[in-house]
């Protein structure tokens, strides 16, 4: 197949990816996690830690076809289990010097189409009882890890219906370099990604010193209103972890996060655009929280599938994160459907269902108390961010600050 990058561009994009993304070093040991269409870009992944110094590189392929036929023909008892082995390598992932990168870009989409909500969730939920202690590790930023996104035929056309498959390709990889901030234009290396990022935190910076107590969202069928926890914080940019190295778990990135308190969300959202869910495309999510819990879920297009995984998984129906993203996002100007939730919910404000995330609370290192933070073996965003949407912050004694106004920042 031909090559989708030239070996210059190529190089640059994995060197954003590994140093920036995963502050990958010398002595550092690199997973990379990947499908067999992703192939060109593990290459690339492998010279460019190396050429950062890394001890060693594994490439791990997940064939989305194996999968399905594991879901749909092993028996219940062996769904979700975990050989020891396995089991060794995932708890191995949480040494200081491990790093860990998943590739994005589905290559078979419709997969697991055949499969039920219900058996994802089954699969999701029991092997991840087996690692309670990784993912009370990962909360306290002891594992290093980052996601990318890499072209398939199937992802590509579906962003670029008129082109070629080549042709698609190659476009939608100039989209990735462009958005990470490595494109022909941008500043040399991975000076322009590094300015971006510092971007985003101080502006997470200056939303955490606002001391919001709570939120109003509104937009086209969305009228949301969660509460701030009093320690809480916002994100943005990537963060230092445990170890002290920087990631940005996201690339490209465009959003400011945040952790609401779980069981204070209340009112009405619909999406803004449709979600790429284990390669299952679900279409017009709209739904209603009460009290904190999801109480309505609907969608014009894979509805069902969508609400058994949810619905199995307990927690999965309350609200784990606010992210605010403007139309200054490259990928919002792009004005395009990517399909694929790394792009897509960096295009559009947005909010995920599930898990939250404890690094949004002060000294969160320091202490196992939830502080509001919801639980969930889940954790799937959906956007419902547009060019007229609207985000304020109520601080105290009632003090309102628009935060974001048709669209666009206003701090």
């Amino acid at each position: 197949m031909a090559a989708l990058l030239d070996s210059d561009q190529l190089a640059r994009y994995a060197d954003a990816v590994v140093k920036v993304g995963i502050s990958v070093g010398r002595g550092d040991d690199l997973i990379v996690t990947c499908q067999p269409a992703h192939r060109e870009f593990a290459v690339a992944l492998v010279e460019a830690a190396y050429r950062a110094g890394a001890r060693s590189v594994e490439v791990e392929y997940n064939d989305p076809l194996v999968r399905a036929a594991y879901l749909k023909t092993a028996p219940d008892k062996a769904i979700g289990y975990v050989t020891p082995w396995r089991g060794a390598r995932v708890r191995a992932s949480l040494r200081p010097e491990t790093a860990t990168l998943w590739i994005a870009g589905e290559g078979e989409p419709g997969a697991l189409n055949d499969i039920p909500g219900k058996r994802l969730a089954a699969d999701l939920t029991r092997s991840s009882k087996r690692f309670g202690d990784v993912l009370r590790a990962s909360r306290q930023g002891r594992r290093r890890w980052s996601i990318a996104g890499w072209p398939t035929e199937s992802w590509a056309t579906a962003v670029y219906p008129k082109l070629g498959s080549i042709a698609a390709q190659r476009r939608l990889a100039r989209d990735l370099l462009d958005f990470c901030r490595v494109g022909p234009d941008d500043a040399p290396g991975v000076t322009g990604l590094r300015e971006h990022l510092g971007n985003l935190r101080r502006r997470a910076l200056r939303l955490s010193r606002l001391k919001l107590e709570r939120l109003e969202l509104r937009g086209p069928g969305t009228d949301l209103k969660v509460a701030l926890h009093p320690e809480g914080l916002w994100l943005g940019g990537g963060k230092t972890n445990f170890y002290g190295k920087r990631t940005a778990p996201n690339l490209p990135t465009e959003e400011c996060f945040t952790t609401p308190i779980a069981s204070a969300t209340e009112g009405t959202f619909r999406c803004s655009q449709p979600l790429m869910f284990q390669g299952t495309l679900v279409e017009g999510i709209s739904g209603e929280f009460r009290d904190g819990r999801l109480v309505r879920l609907d969608a014009k297009k894979g509805r069902d599938f969508l609400a058994d995984f949810l619905f199995e998984i307990k927690d999965a129906d309350r609200l784990g994160e606010v992210a605010l993203v403007d139309s200054s996002s490259r990928i919002g100007k792009a004005n395009r459907i990517y399909y694929n939730t790394l792009l897509d919910e960096n295009a559009a404000a947005h909010i995920a269902f599930g898990s939250g995330f404890a690094h949004t609370r002060a000294a969160h290192e320091k202490t196992r108390a939830a502080r509001g933070v919801n639980r969930s073996d889940a954790h799937v965003d959906v956007m419902i961010g547009t060019s007229g949407f609207e985000a304020t912050g109520f601080a105290a004694r009632g003090r309102h600050v628009a935060l974001i106004a048709d669209g666009v920042w206003q701090i």
